[in-house]
């Protein structure tokens, strides 16, 4: 969620080098400390690896929150952003879009001060749930129906150097790893007609700094920035010159020192700017080479990561620094399939492609089923979905009944099989009145497919843990 389409696509293959044109000669400071050209491959590689959620999240941040003419501007720093609807095939700049939740999407500063977060109470039977990201993309935290309950609450979210003392009134204190995060809200809408509760919801979601909560003065405001506008083209044109960038905004830790000191030495790090047209051409050549080899390793891992369950693919790889514990493959695999994605225990994500033999779906040329057995429903706690996309773009598919999902609050009015299954119709044309409520509209072309279950229940049946739980997706039917 929450990222164009075009940041998903290599930065490394986008950058042409003609070896027809002379390159500017390496300079004295490169020849002197420059590594081999393999070892400059190996490091392009590595740190490609390590940077892509970084470049990936400093690029959402700068077009959400600081470039006001980017088309992606939600609100300045520090304020929230209410969005008062659900996705249709109207809403292109994101793929595979939520159509459960309505969002509100909070970017926070918490260089000269600590914030706040305050929600309201919440009735018992409806989901929610603040997700806590920082600048290395990791999942640091969570306020919510599963995480804190639906009571009114107010929490701290504090930078990684704060050191100062709970106060009185605050449940409970996180703390980022970056002094740069985002707080993604989402709110369960049950129908169309349920969007003014949402929105009352909303706003009763609150942010403020420290001082105001505690109403005393405000700290010196922390020094303006002046952020390197991140334009797609400019990303595919010099990747590390973008890490450069978002390296500022991320602390070194423990975990990621050997990395950030096998960067520097190809003169990438916080404070510096990677200037690849000052590099001989064999080293472009060379870095070129280790950015697209990390690329293909990042696609390996999406591609190996989950498993296989009914054609469905199963997986988790969200989570926060102790759940990645350094595997940056996995964090780029992450990021690369939907930056911003739930811990397991929040939500979990089976998609498809496939049918239950392995073919591709494909509206334009059969109709297809989906079957849950009697008593075996996705399990969870909140609500669960399916909802269909163009297996092309991967968005929402428009159809006459302006029907992208179909979801647990539905089931009232959908009907069920004589011996009490339930099964949802995915084709193309309306299968009449008598069997409307059960219809999933598809494109006339390829399908893709994704389960949301928001909160699964933690013992059996469930689907986690993730890929070896007792609960299976069932797999896809071609009936035509």
């Amino acid at each position: 969620m929450l990222t164009k389409r075009d940041l998903l696509r290599s930065a490394a293959v986008a950058v042409i080098i003609t070896t027809t044109a002379k390159a500017p000669p390496a300079s004295a400071q490169n020849k002197a400390e420059w590594p081999s050209l393999f070892e400059a491959k190996d490091i392009a590689e590595e740190g490609f690896i390590y940077g892509l959620p970084l470049v990936m999240n400093y690029a959402v941040m700068q077009e959400y929150a600081v470039d006001k003419n980017s088309g992606q501007f939600k609100a300045p720093f520090n304020e929230i952003k209410n969005l008062h609807h659900v996705a249709t095939p109207e809403d292109t700049a994101v793929i595979t879009p939520n159509s459960d939740t309505p969002y509100s999407v909070l970017w926070l500063d918490l260089r000269a001060e600590p914030m706040v977060i305050s929600v309201p109470a919440i009735e018992r039977d409806r989901y929610y749930a603040v997700m806590l990201v920082d600048g290395n993309t990791y999942n640091y935290g969570y306020i919510g129906t599963r995480a804190t309950g639906t009571e009114p609450g107010d929490y701290l979210v504090v930078a990684p150097d704060w050191k100062g003392e709970t106060p009185t009134g605050i449940k409970k204190v996180f703390r980022s790893t970056t002094p740069f995060s985002l707080a993604v809200i989402r709110t369960q809408l049950f129908n169309a007609g349920d969007m003014p509760n949402v929105e009352k919801i909303q706003a009763g979601y609150k942010a403020q700094p420290l001082s105001g909560f505690l109403k005393r003065p405000a700290p010196a405001a922390a020094p303006k920035i002046e952020f390197l506008p991140a334009t797609t083209a400019g990303i595919k044109d010099n990747f590390f010159q973008y890490l450069d960038a978002a390296l500022q905004f991320v602390p070194e830790t423990p975990r990621d020192k050997a990395i950030r000191a096998k960067l520097a030495r190809i003169g990438i790090g916080p404070g510096k700017t990677f200037a690849f047209k000052d590099l001989s051409l064999e080293h472009k050549a060379e870095i070129l080479v280790g950015m697209k080899q990390g690329d293909d390793k990042v696609d390996k891992w999406l591609a190996s990561g989950n498993k296989d369950i009914n054609g469905w693919n199963v997986g988790s790889f969200f989570g926060d620094e102790a759940f990645y514990n350094g595997d940056w493959a996995m964090r780029a695999g992450a990021a690369k399939g939907g930056i911003y994605g739930n811990d397991a225990v929040e939500a979990m994500y089976p998609y498809t492609r496939k049918d239950a033999t392995g073919e591709l779906l494909d509206g334009s040329r059969h109709k297809y089923t989906i079957t849950f057995a009697p008593g075996q429903l996705p399990p969870v706690n909140a609500f669960w979905s399916v909802t269909m996309y163009d297996g092309k773009s991967q968005l929402l598919v428009k159809n006459p009944i302006n029907r992208y999902l179909i979801n647990s609050p539905m089931l009232s009015g959908m009907k069920t099989d004589p011996d009490g299954s339930l099964t949802l119709l995915i084709q193309k044309e309306n299968p009449g009145a008598d069997k409307e409520s059960n219809w999933l509209p598809a494109p006339d072309d390829k399908i893709y497919l994704v389960m949301r279950l928001y909160w699964p229940k933690p013992t059996p049946p469930s689907i986690l843990p993730a890929g070896e739980g007792t609960w299976q997706p069932p797999g896809i039917k071609r009936v035509s």
